[in-house]
């Protein structure tokens, strides 16, 4: 039962409190229960922002959100889409080996110091850095990147709005649930993709360790190449023990805080569901 693919429409008629499926597909499967919590809203209002939290347990079969309405609402998915830039270019060969390739510094200063050096994917994802993921895309191409957004059923699959930009400013866009569906299809090595794509991607993801348990996750700041962030995602899963939780959070940058928010957030949601 645990490892029925949790699709947007599912887990969006779950947290509006349906009570049957929403597809043919599952039509045989009880669908996972469905819980809103108002305390996790609370950790945004405290914060003084907007945002939303949804968390898949996996043993427990349980999604859990801070609310009904933004958990469903498709933004533009920033550096998160990291994750299946990486994968596609471990896919096609754009990327052979992950620390070993190297992608050189163009030269050109950027606000971000951490960009202004060459970077592997594994050093690249660390960094966040998007003019080495724009590089990245560059290569892939349009053809093979819509074959593969495609394939892997990622968000509305739109990457209208230049090749090296269509997640950041184009027309790419993800709700949470929906990035809560790739992510535990990745984790769960359920990805049409192969397991050596999968195996390294999921390696590479940055960790944070708390207390015994571990968070793999990916964090994107829309607007952060430009210095204007407005929007923080955080993408991932934590770990404790033999227990998997899938997330995803975004929020409302208002001040620079809340760059910092989306990780404080992100762990005080998880430790009110017993994540961590």
């Amino acid at each position: 039962m645990n490892n029925v693919t949790i699709t947007r429409r599912h887990a969006v008629a779950i947290l509006a409190g349906a009570a049957v499926l929403p597809t043919k597909a599952l039509a045989n499967y009880a669908p996972p229960r469905g819980e809103i919590r108002s305390d996790l809203a609370k950790l945004f209002a405290d914060a003084e922002t907007a945002g939303t939290f949804v968390g898949y347990k996996v043993d427990d079969y349980l999604v859990i959100s801070s609310d009904s309405d933004r958990s469903g609402e498709a933004k533009l998915p920033a550096s998160t889409f990291k994750i299946p830039n990486s994968l596609i270019a471990l896919e096609t060969g754009v990327v052979g080996d992950p620390d070993k390739d190297v992608f050189k510094w163009d030269g050109v200063t950027r606000s971000i110091e951490a960009w202004n050096k060459d970077h592997t994917l594994r050093s690249a994802i660390a960094a966040s850095a998007v003019p080495v993921y724009q590089e990245i895309a560059r290569r892939i191409g349009e053809e093979r990147m819509q074959k593969y957004v495609d394939l892997l059923d990622y968000g509305n699959r739109n990457i209208g709005g230049g090749i090296g930009q269509f997640w950041l400013t184009g027309d790419l866009r993800i709700d949470p649930v929906q990035q809560v569906d790739f992510v535990d299809r990745l984790r769960r090595g359920a990805l049409p993709v192969s397991k050596r794509a999968e195996d390294l991607v999921r390696d590479i993801l940055p960790v944070t360790k708390v207390g015994d348990a571990v968070i793999r996750a990916k964090s994107g700041l829309l607007g952060a190449e430009i210095g204007k962030p407005s929007l923080g995602w955080l993408v991932g899963w934590a770990e404790k023990g033999s227990a998997n939780t899938v997330f995803a959070l975004n929020l409302d940058v208002r001040a620079p805080r809340h760059i910092a928010d989306r990780m404080a957030i992100s762990q005080a949601c998880l430790s009110a569901i017993g994540a961590i």
